[in-house]
């Protein structure tokens, strides 16, 4: 609270974050999503934050793209957008690595569904659930960018017909997923660019999104 107080006398941008874990003590989808909704508007009215930052976690997995957490992020957003004008983020977590179809298509699904829901922001990603060291780089929110991008204005059952799709493309994977490459590994770390290798496994990722009924 010292904290806080001290982030508000000096009309400080404040931004509270939390991530609520699907299968723990809240239970499933629905009770997952009613805490979401009650910890995020707590943080408003307790703490007086400016931003939001949400990030529903699967107990099991340790992402937010799995098709339950994306399901507690889209109905906790959505309800908010509907009844207030709160500023709300989402943070991205994937199973999978830097450099692989399955890391850009689980990112690409949280964004679509994120701005489907009518958050205001996304923040990410952090690849390999963001417990590996150097795996994260700027092509996945690059994916982050140009999905949110193509989603915006979409009908909600046009949406969900495509991040049914999207889902089911990586779903079987989560046992084994790719651990895709370290930043250095799949960048030119001077120029700061991404390697060729990695500029065509997003190009693949492009045509498999198109392929789930979305062109980006």
């Amino acid at each position: 609270m010292v904290m806080i107080a001290g982030w508000s006398t000096a009309d400080d941008i404040i931004m509270m974050e939390q991530m609520p874990i699907f299968g723990g003590y809240s239970g499933g989808v629905e009770e997952t999503a009613i805490c979401d909704v009650a910890t995020m508007l707590a943080s408003f009215a307790l703490f007086d934050c400016d931003i939001h930052l949400d990030g529903p976690i699967h107990i099991r997995w340790g992402t937010t793209t799995t098709r339950e957490t994306l399901q507690i992020a889209a109905h906790a957003a959505a309800a908010l957008d509907r009844n207030t004008d709160l500023l709300l983020a989402n943070q991205y977590y994937t199973l999978a690595g830097p450099c692989t179809e399955m890391c850009l298509l689980e990112v690409a699904t949280q964004a679509i569904t994120d701005t489907a829901s009518g958050r205001e922001l996304i923040s990410g990603s952090a690849s390999s659930k963001g417990v590996v060291k150097d795996k994260t780089t700027g092509m996945e929110a690059r994916m982050m960018g140009e999905a949110a991008a193509a989603a915006a204005g979409m009908e909600i059952p046009e949406v969900n017909r495509i991040l049914d799709n999207l889902v089911s493309s990586y779903r079987d994977y989560y046992l084994k997923p790719p651990a895709g490459k370290r930043f250095q590994d799949c960048y030119d770390v001077k120029e700061i660019r991404p390697t060729d290798e990695y500029l065509g496994v997003y190009d693949k990722a492009l045509k498999t999104i198109l392929k789930c009924g979305i062109y980006i």
